[in-house]
């Protein structure tokens, strides 16, 4: 593997808070036609590494490397905008009465809802036709704070998508949704993640249910330290997945979609 293939490059990456080590000697690569998952328990140093790979957090031992760039030697705030991020943290801190077409557009200048800026006709088409493909085009002039959990994670994801970025980084997008949400999110993201077109994708998740069909790797994680990676069939076990989470799991797949629960113990 080229290091000009790989789109996120870690070579022996550690993140420590004073005596704290949240990922520690990270060695990970990701190429432009890759769709990752990184799954792991509460804690495992997942949120740590989306931060890394978006740029917001420099390594304390260890280089990174983003597109092509080395981080600690290249303007992050030129990076930033080639790396598309929906997270918990950006949609805290949206308005309540900001519109969804306004959030969506104003990912190109990289801020939050629209002041003076002025946009174009192709900026405001390509929003609805990204807010279209999430099946939220309808709401394009809904206050955010109106919308559902499930409708929120998918603006999200388009305002994300809105610069057409060289790596789109999910954490954790299906937290907090229902059922019928949960399962219309992972149907837009098999979409997505099947596009030969879309950017290398990095989904952050606790659960093997959220994984979307079309997703072909996977980096599982505990305190910090990498359990396994690689292909997505490899590396998704009952072994693997029962050294992550630290106890017994059973493991069933069904057509493209994977679910597990704790094994039975022998009475």
């Amino acid at each position: 593997m080229e290091n000009e293939d790989l789109v996120i490059h870690m070579q022996g990456v550690s993140v420590r808070r004073g005596k704290t080590t949240l990922v520690g000697d990270v060695d990970w690569g990701v190429e432009l036609d890759e769709r990752w998952v990184v799954l792991g328990p509460n804690g495992a140093g997942k949120t740590t590494l989306l931060r890394l790979a978006a740029a917001e957090l420099h390594p304390t031992k260890g280089t990174l490397d983003l597109l092509g760039e080395r981080v600690g030697k290249t303007d992050v705030f030129e990076l930033r905008p080639r790396i598309g991020l929906c997270s918990a943290a950006i949609g805290a801190r949206i308005p309540a009465e900001e519109k969804v077409l306004d959030l969506v557009v104003s990912a190109g200048y990289a801020v939050l809802g629209r002041w003076r800026e002025e946009y174009d006709r192709l900026d405001t088409g390509r929003a609805e036709r990204l807010l279209g493909q999430l099946g939220i085009g309808h709401l394009a002039d809904r206050a955010y704070g109106t919308l559902s959990e499930g409708e929120r994670k998918r603006t999200l994801i388009a305002r994300a998508l809105m610069t057409d970025p060289e790596v789109l980084l999910l954490d954790e997008p299906a937290a907090g949704l229902d059922l019928g949400g949960r399962e219309d999110l992972v149907a837009r993201l098999s979409e997505l993640a099947l596009d030969p077109d879309a950017p290398a994708t990095v989904l952050v998740t606790h659960h093997v249910e959220e994984i979307p069909p079309g997703f072909t790797h996977a980096l599982l994680l505990r305190e910090g330290a990498i359990v396994a990676q690689g292909l997505l069939d490899d590396v998704l076990t009952e072994e693997n997945l029962s050294k992550t989470f630290d106890q017994p799991l059973e493991l069933q797949r069904s057509g493209d979609r994977y679910f597990a629960r704790r094994k039975a113990t022998q009475g």
